[in-house]
């Protein structure tokens, strides 16, 4: 009977082992380095992993029937039960420079690893990418462009199938081009500007990136118009401290108080000015690729300008400076809880509390452009409402960093501040963006067969 209680839990355990063995989970493949395309060298990364040990991994390129190896390695050999590592990660290079019989066109990318399992298991992974050995080509429709130092402009261009990105890169600035309304296949449009604080001596080059990752860059013709920008001195005392400061930390939790009122404003004009900026650019991320306007933008009605464009203010305490920053818009005063209107056609995107801006409206009008009113009174509008040029959106105030009641409006292109006059001008307008798109509409209509 011992004999047979002992055989049967010898066999009860033997089939436990199988079980255990035959269910085992398989392998796990996953990429590390998410691609969309091949090109002529491209690094891709990715890991195995297996709870019993690997025993093999594979890696092959699939195109046109035919199997280009890539990498094959073997971790132990069949009588080394359960000696495989456990995982690994690999980089691996694959383009038409790495593998010789890879051409231009669709090629699977196949992942296989296998276990130490005795009922061998194996996972595959397979991706299909497009293969493209050169970069693309762009073709700008555009001619010579003249530009204002902190000013704006536009190109029209073309660029070749694959293009993921493109657009205009001026300093280590990036302004993306957007499909051309209307255009053909590949044709796109840029607005770009020229920030105030990127050297003259720099030149605006056009950039396309495939999906590939392989980037073409073309020069543009243009011509620079230098501006020189106001240097103010601007004076503060404890009065203008306490009716400012404190009231931006109560709307600021995340910036710490610094136990002086001096300490906190230089806090707040330097720390908090540059998170504010950031905010701005993130929401210049939320241009619809559209045009929301239409004309010239309307500069607030009878509005004084107290301050101007990329002034350089010096702040003075105590006869002492203390600071520098620079003024990224126009001070637009009129009296008390003046009514703001739209400058133009558009969408909210931002209607909040925002810094040193106080209580701030941005709106989109497309293509990147938007405009932003800031130390308003209230809201009379909320972040997705559509607007019409000359809706009351708001009221002037002195809220945020603001000596007084008054409007801070500025133009911003992909969430860079740029000089608004060029917008409040319809001739600029017209000469600068309408006629452009004129003439490509005329171009693109009368080629053979509507193509350019």
């Amino acid at each position: 009977m011992a004999g047979i209680a002992l055989l049967a839990l010898l066999t009860l355990g033997i089939i436990v082992f199988i079980v255990w063995e035959v269910r085992g989970t398989a392998p796990q493949v996953r990429l590390v380095t998410e691609r969309k395309g091949i090109g002529r060298s491209t690094p891709v990364s990715f890991t195995v992993s297996d709870r019993r040990g690997l025993r093999a991994v594979t890696v092959t390129l699939e195109q046109g029937g035919r199997s280009i190896p890539v990498l094959a390695e073997s971790y132990a050999s069949r009588w080394q039960w359960r000696t495989g590592p456990k995982s690994e990660t690999r980089e691996i290079l694959l383009g038409t420079e790495r593998q010789a019989e890879l051409k231009d066109g669709e090629a699977t990318l196949h992942i296989v690893a296998q276990n130490k399992n005795w009922f061998s298991s194996r996972a595959a992974l397979d991706r299909k990418f497009p293969v493209r050995s050169r970069a693309p080509a762009i073709a700008l429709h555009t001619g010579l462009i003249y530009i204002n130092q902190a000013g704006c402009e536009m190109v029209i261009y073309n660029v070749s199938p694959g293009t993921v990105s493109s657009g205009v890169r001026v300093g280590s600035y990036f302004f993306p081009g957007f499909p051309l309304p209307g255009g053909q296949t590949g044709d796109h449009l840029a607005l770009f500007a020229f920030p105030f604080d990127v050297s003259t001596d720099v030149a605006p080059v056009l950039v396309a990136r495939d999906d590939a990752e392989n980037e073409t860059t073309a020069g543009i013709q243009f011509h620079l118009f230098e501006k020189k920008f106001r240097h103010r001195d601007i004076p503060i005392d404890d009065k203008f401290l306490q009716a400012t400061v404190p009231a931006i930390l109560a709307h600021t939790p995340e910036m710490k108080d610094q136990g002086d009122l001096l300490k906190n404003f230089l806090m707040v004009n330097g720390e908090l000015r540059k998170r504010n900026r950031a905010k701005i650019a993130e929401l210049g991320t939320q241009s619809a690729a559209e045009f929301l306007w239409d004309g010239p933008f309307v500069q607030l009605t009878n509005s004084a300008v107290e301050s101007q464009f990329a002034d350089y203010r010096t702040y003075i305490y105590q006869d002492k400076k203390v600071d520098e920053q620079v003024h990224l818009g126009f001070d637009l005063a009129v009296v008390i809880h003046t009514p703001v209107a739209a400058a133009n056609s558009g969408r909210v995107v931002f209607a909040e509390y925002l810094g040193i801006f106080g209580n701030a409206i941005i709106l989109d009008h497309g293509f990147g452009l938007q405009t932003i009113y800031a130390h308003l009174n209230s809201f009379k509008v909320k972040a997705g409402d559509k607007v019409a040029k000359g809706q009351v959106i708001a009221d002037s105030d002195s809220t945020g960093l603001a000596g007084g009641d008054h409007l801070h409006f500025t133009t911003l292109l992909d969430g860079v501040e740029v000089n608004p006059v060029e917008w409040w001008d319809k001739l600029w307008i017209e000469k600068h963006i309408l006629d452009k798109l004129a003439v490509e509409k005329q171009a693109a209509t009368s080629a053979p067969g509507g193509v350019r």
